[in-house]
């Protein structure tokens, strides 16, 4: 039985139905919506037939559909559509936004729920309420479902192999694989095939998109990114407009190039040698390019706060995140030479080595770098989305060496948190309290390229 939280409360009803007979792109992947003759449940933009209001169940979350019995429409794709923005605040919607993104990232593939939990400083009990609360479902759907829409989405997109597909998307075995498949979606995995193909060879690469809700200030984004850049690690290419890394997670490393493309969603290629990490790369990608923010109501809010030149002058303005904690640590410390990392053959030319990492630096750094590699390796310090943002602010300031603003910077970038803001200005701090609970946002829009970096240079009107 669904839990009644599952379903979007009657309140958004009327809201939802007028968005979805708009097709309105800024609530793609807000809500989902199911028709019950056809038991399909279709992204707000479906360009499918419209059904009648009475036909329609909204839902969530994507997992909530499945779970009330709904399979995934085929022509507009739901595993395509973008996450959930940055919000929710309050204790119970935040702990369910974080198993959420952790979740999604494969955190549940190879570890119990109890494990999670503990990561997370609760107990399985409550994390388990707070998912149903918000989300709709249990941890275990929630993975379940993101592991076959991943699936889902390189069957139909890429020449992979179903055995590859199966271990990308998080499966332990390709039998199990194929029996969630057909349990779920009534079908056998082949099925998705555009055509009957031989396996195809080991390719080099892969391409997939990430889908975004527009607009997306994808050049001021990039500058954000290369004014702290790890030579080495990170490259930009076609004229700045491209993006490029190498890559390191758990055992597996290659690289990764990013690039906005036309249809609102951005272009990936990722090396093969990173494949049996899928779910934690797109997670992080999204992460890095802050993909899963609503900029049409940050965008909103700023400007009944005061910014509304600014904000028109550069509409959907993204704080970047990280794929790694400690690495952007590394880079605001401007500690974060490439040649610490293991060197790394990609064929890329500028990318050549892997990010170092925290018992790299804490054998071979000093100073400030040094103890922060020691606290992160002994898990003195969580540079991870989840973590507490004040305690983790706290142990940066202990470590010395790491002042207000940029212990402020660190936590913004590696914890995720869209309500960063540092200033020594006390007329600029109360005039930001307008501007809760994106504040990080509002200080990219003062101090384009470098936000919280140079703030309190910034005269505001």
């Amino acid at each position: 039985m669904v839990s009644a939280v599952s379903v979007t409360p009657a309140s958004h009803r009327e809201a939802y139905q007028l968005a979805v007979d708009a097709r309105d792109r800024r609530f793609d992947g807000v809500f989902f919506v199911a028709i019950t003759t056809t038991r399909v449940y279709c992204r707000p933009i479906c360009p499918s037939r419209l059904a009648y209001d009475r036909h329609r169940r909204f839902f969530d979350s994507a997992a909530a559909a499945e779970r009330a019995g709904f399979r995934p429409c085929l022509r507009c794709r739901p595993e395509l559509a973008p996450g959930t923005g940055r919000g929710g605040l309050g204790a119970v919607s935040r702990l369910a936004q974080v198993a959420t993104q952790r979740i999604a990232a494969g955190a549940l593939n190879d570890r119990s729920v109890t494990d999670l939990a503990g990561e997370l400083g609760v107990s399985e009990r409550h994390l388990r309420r707070a998912l149903e609360r918000e989300i709709g479902v249990s941890p275990l759907d929630l993975a379940q479902t993101h592991r076959l829409l991943l699936a889902k989405r390189l069957l139909a997109d890429t020449d992979l192999s179903v055995t590859r597909v199966a271990y990308a998307s998080g499966f332990k075995s390709l039998r199990r694989f194929n029996a969630s498949f057909r349990e779920q979606y009534g079908m056998p995995p082949s099925a998705l095939r555009r055509k009957a193909t031989a396996p195809a060879p080991r390719a080099e690469s892969l391409q997939l998109t990430l889908a975004y809700r527009p607009p997306l200030a994808w050049d001021a984004l990039l500058d954000s990114l290369r004014a702290v850049a790890m030579r080495g690690v990170e490259v930009f290419e076609g004229g700045g407009r491209r993006y490029g890394r190498t890559v390191r997670i758990g055992e597996h490393a290659g690289f990764v190039f990013a690039s906005d493309a036309p249809g609102n969603h951005v272009t990936l290629e990722v090396s093969a040698s990173l494949l049996p990490v899928l779910m934690p790369l797109i997670a992080g990608m999204r992460r890095l390019f802050d993909l899963d923010a609503e900029p049409a109501v940050v965008d909103a809010h700023l400007a009944q706060g005061g910014l509304g030149e600014l904000v028109a002058r550069r509409p959907g303005v993204r704080v970047p995140g990280a794929l790694d904690g400690f690495e952007v640590a590394l880079q605001l410390l401007r500690r974060g030479r490439g040649c610490l990392g293991d060197p790394i053959e990609t064929g890329v030319p500028g990318l050549t080595h892997l990010a170092p990492t925290p018992e790299q630096v804490a054998r071979v750094g000093v100073g400030v770098a040094a103890r922060l590699a020691r606290a992160v390796t002994t898990g003195a310090l969580r540079l991870e989305p989840g973590s507490d943002v004040a305690a983790t602010k706290r142990a940066l300031l202990e470590l010395g060496g790491i002042g207000e603003r940029l212990a402020t910077e660190i936590v913004m970038r590696a914890l995720y948190w869209p309500d960063a803001f540092h200033t020594k200005d006390r007329a600029l701090a109360a005039r930001a309290e307008a501007w809760r609970p994106w504040r990080a946002y509002a200080a990219l829009h003062l101090v384009p390229g470098r936000g919280l970096a140079a703030l309190d240079t910034r005269q505001v009107d």
